[in-house]
């Protein structure tokens, strides 16, 4: 293993040094203060973390607190502790933001004062990549304080690991607040389609647009417009297939509500034995991960595992894209009665929907198209920030 990394910061030039994490600061093993005794919890306590609490790497908050009797049954650790999962679920981490505690399923690092928090905090995701590959090895999946405590890494002075560190602060909290942002946003919508569309067989929303009072009105997906199902150009012909063709969609392509990008395109040859359909068509996946839906954005084609909607000039379509996350929940119960988990496209165009005047659903549309750009973007920059974060911990 190398002993420097390929890119540092500027005026560092010393070698890191291996050492083992029990080198390193005070290493625990957690333990469970018993839970049928209800005065050693309380929830206005310090936190008490289990594996299930660890869904970002800062912690602060937990779903079971302990109260002053809890803490002296309990191991407590001060503010800034490494915490690393060591049973099953192996290799979870995490910083304590707070003085707490841990159950017997976590070891903690508490770095003494020759080292930075968050440098080793960053650094704690390849201690986990060690750790998995030796529980893998074992009889039962664990890394017990003996091992974790060996688990080696390199480390370079404490002002370059400051300097690291503080970097990948910064970098983690752009994640956050994007991450932060873009599940907000998806609550938002997740009420706003509650609210904004007929709940339990009603006929008008809660909440309406200004200047809008008609009852919506019940139909059939078949009479908004035309329905196909999708089909498989034979895959061992090259020359249906082209890079530079239409999208062919398949269930695995659709991530997000909107496709132009897919695995495979159709060439001119290939167009010739597909179903075509024009942009702004909705996709519905039909078989077994039922529910799926999309709007392609370009003219293009998709698999037998699809149904689509292009809707009629009656209606909208992005507000069809938007309503279709209520016709999944009809869908997956009815395959869910059924022998085989699949919507023909006879089922399909009999699923039932209430629909307003077209002017309504234009304004309807046009808001959930402002929320996805929105959502969109957030999740954009996500995903982004975490590749850049990947590469960093590389370099």
């Amino acid at each position: 293993m190398a002993n420097t990394p390929k890119i540092r910061f500027k005026n560092f030039s010393d070698e890191w040094v291996e050492s083992r994490l029990g080198e390193l600061g005070n290493i625990l093993t957690g333990s469970t203060p018993p839970t049928n005794i209800s005065e050693l919890y309380d929830n206005n306590g310090i936190p008490w973390v289990t594996p299930t609490d660890i869904t970002s790497n800062l912690i602060s908050k937990t779903c079971k607190r302990l109260s002053k009797k809890g803490e002296l049954v309990s191991r407590i650790v001060p503010s800034k502790t490494i915490l690393v999962t060591c049973i099953a679920s192996i290799g979870k981490n995490a910083m304590l933001l707070t003085r707490g505690s841990f159950n017997q399923q976590i070891n903690s690092l508490t770095v003494n004062d020759n080292n930075d928090p968050y440098f080793m905090l960053t650094q704690s995701s390849l201690w986990s990549e060690q750790m998995k590959k030796q529980a893998a090895q074992a009889t039962m999946q664990i890394v017990n304080k003996t091992e974790f405590s060996n688990i080696k890494a390199y480390i370079p002075n404490l002002t370059e690991q400051e300097k690291i560190g503080a970097f990948f602060s910064k970098l983690d909290k752009l994640i956050s607040l994007h991450q932060s942002k873009f599940e907000k946003l998806q609550k938002i919508k997740k009420s706003c389609l509650q609210n904004l569309f007929p709940q339990n067989n009603q006929n008008t929303p809660k909440i309406r647009f200004k200047n809008f009072s008609d009852e919506w009105v019940e139909s059939r997906l078949g009479e908004l417009g035309n329905i196909l199902t999708g089909s498989t150009p034979p895959t061992n012909i090259s020359e249906l297939y082209d890079n530079n063709g239409i999208p062919w969609v398949t269930p695995t392509d659709i991530t997000s509500n909107l496709i132009s990008k897919t695995c495979k395109r159709l060439s001119k040859k290939g167009e010739l034995v597909s179903r075509i359909v024009p942009s702004k068509t909705i996709l519905v996946t039909c078989i077994a991960s039922i529910g799926k839906n999309a709007m392609l954005l370009t003219r293009g084609s998709f698999n037998q595992q699809i149904n689509s909607l292009t809707v009629n000039d009656n209606n909208d379509p992005y507000f069809m894209l938007t309503q279709s996350s209520l016709w999944s929940e009809q869908m997956k119960k009815q395959a869910a009665q059924a022998t085989m988990q699949i919507v023909n496209k006879t089922e399909f165009s009999n699923i039932k929907a209430y629909i307003p005047n077209l002017t309504e659903q234009e304004k309807i549309g046009a808001f959930f198209s402002k929320l996805d750009k929105l959502i969109s973007l957030h999740q954009s920059k996500f995903e982004k920030l975490q590749k850049i974060k990947k590469s960093c911990l590389q370099n």
